[in-house]
């Protein structure tokens, strides 16, 4: 029988008592390697319980003892890189190396987040008014939800859990049921770490563990990585529920190219960035806009590329693009791929029918370009999560700004120019969250915040840095006078600084 995936709550695996469990497969091979319990509302309440119990204790923990606690954690994570790496590359496909940069990127999160004796200072004024004084403080909101995506199952976890722990709140993290493996072995870190029982929770399942943290009234924050129309409705449902919500949808990122570029440099990014984790990043380019005559000089050059790719298993040290996550997912973007077709654009190159021998079962889908893309056609409008790039021509540089800021998704641009003015102009006049110039994705580092505008963020706080911080939080103002001999009576008046 396959191993089923349990919970971790209050401290130590629960096996799942729903009798409900889903597939986990490899997607290298197509084979089921497990089965990860389904919470039920019940299992999610246990959850809940256990860290609602640990948080006054927590949140009272001095700032030193946090610190410390992370700073095991740091360690622990950082010597446990090549084991996770194995984890997230046989549950979601992506090569080692990849894998090991994500929980590099968690990693330097983790490292922020040691930093919170600083992040938690407040403010002080004093003498506000005559013998008055004014304090400011940052208090934690108590027990945090953290809905994590399948494409980072390391990564994304990491972007919420130790800002979230680290400002004294308990949490419970609920990563996505195709890859959940990666979510347990972080919960046993931390607890070698010894940060205290319930504290972090893990509960695995669909949409009844959603639900049930969306409406639970123990839960006081949602933090969510997902699609858009998911990450809408759950700022939509747990605003209603009265929680605060940070929830991060999809993209559509493009990445314009100036008749000036570096064709060499432009088209490594356009490779790089468009087919990297088989194109499964919220980051991803997935659009190239070419201005002016660019395309009949870059497209060549990435053709060139794209024919090297080595596309395979991870466990094959060669492979530089591995599977898609499920088989559903598979079909979904050689679908889009057929509409591409259909509409009318002209494709260079074709993953479709790619088998990669030794694994004909695997969710493989081979790099994907095509030219001529409009607007109204499927593959442009919708987020496709997978390795087709896209090639849409403009004439002129201000079309390219346009194009980009019509479009729903705001999460990340970049633009490839050796022209300082108008890579000037186009940082000025963006309206996108995240802008590259000659960098293709650019994810800011754990200091800044991550997020996006428009459909791609919902709520009004990034995900890390210190906008994740003031989302783990909330000011509290002490306004104080301390008595003097000389007392002044009644005044029903208006209170007025004097």
């Amino acid at each position: 029988m396959a191993e089923t995936i349990p919970h971790w709550i209050n401290g130590s695996p629960e096996p799942g008592s729903s009798g409900r469990t889903g597939p986990v497969f490899d997607p290298a091979t197509g084979k089921e390697r497990a089965r990860v319990a389904f919470a039920s509302v019940d299992e999610v309440d246990r959850a809940v319980a256990a860290a609602s119990a640990a948080f006054s204790d927590w949140r009272n923990s001095s700032l030193s003892n946090r610190t410390q606690i992370l700073f095991r954690f740091r360690n622990l994570l950082d010597g446990a890189k090549d084991e996770l790496s194995a984890i997230i590359s046989a549950e979601h496909g992506k090569t080692h190396d990849d894998a090991r940069g994500e929980v590099q990127r968690g990693l330097e999160v983790v490292e922020f987040a040691c930093g919170l004796q600083q992040l938690l200072k407040g403010d002080n004024s004093a003498r506000v008014s005559t013998g008055v004084d004014l304090t400011s403080v940052r208090e934690p909101v108590g027990v945090v939800g953290c809905i994590t995506p399948f494409n980072f199952p390391a990564m994304v976890p990491l972007w919420m859990t130790p800002i979230a722990i680290a400002c004294g709140n308990t949490a419970i993290l609920k990563p996505s049921e195709k890859d959940p493996s990666t979510s347990n072995r972080l919960a046993e870190l931390w607890s070698e770490a010894e940060l205290p029982e319930g504290v972090l929770n893990v509960v695995h399942g669909d949409r009844v563990a959603v639900e049930r943290l969306i409406e639970h009234p123990g839960v006081a924050a949602l933090s969510f990585v997902g699609s858009t129309p998911v990450a809408r409705a759950i700022y939509e449902n747990g605003s209603r529920h009265g929680k605060r919500v940070q929830a991060l949808g999809g993209a559509k990122n493009h990445m314009l190219v100036l008749p000036d570029a570096d064709l060499d440099l432009s088209a490594d990014a356009a490779v790089s960035a468009g087919y990297g984790s088989a194109g499964e990043r919220c980051m991803a380019i997935s659009v190239v806009v070419a201005v002016g005559d660019v395309a009949d000089r870059l497209l060549p050059k990435i053709e060139e590329r794209i024919v090297k790719l080595r596309t395979g298993p991870a466990s094959d040290a060669e492979s530089e693009m591995g599977p898609l996550i499920t088989k559903e997912h598979q079909e979904r973007v050689l679908s889009c791929i057929d509409s591409g077709v259909e509409e009318g654009a002209s494709i260079l190159a074709d993953g479709r029918g790619l088998k990669v021998p030794g694994h004909e079962g695997g969710f493989f889908v081979g790099p994907t370009l095509f030219d001529h893309v409009k607007p109204s056609m499927r593959i442009y409008r919708e987020e496709i999560f997978g390795p087709v790039l896209s090639v849409v021509r403009v004439e002129h540089f201000t079309e390219a700004i346009e194009l980009v800021n019509r479009n729903q998704y705001a999460n990340g641009t970049a633009i490839f120019t050796n022209d300082g003015g108008a890579a000037r102009r186009f940082q000025q006049e963006i309206q996108v969250g995240m802008v590259g110039i000659n960098v293709p994705i650019p994810v800011p580092l754990a200091a800044y915040s991550f997020g996006g505008w428009k459909s791609s963020l919902f709520g009004e706080c990034s995900i890390y840095g210190p906008e994740g911080v003031h989302f783990y939080t909330r000011p509290k103002v002490v306004t104080s006078r301390w008595p003097d001999p000389v007392h002044r009576g009644v005044d029903l008046g208006f209170p007025r600084s004097r």
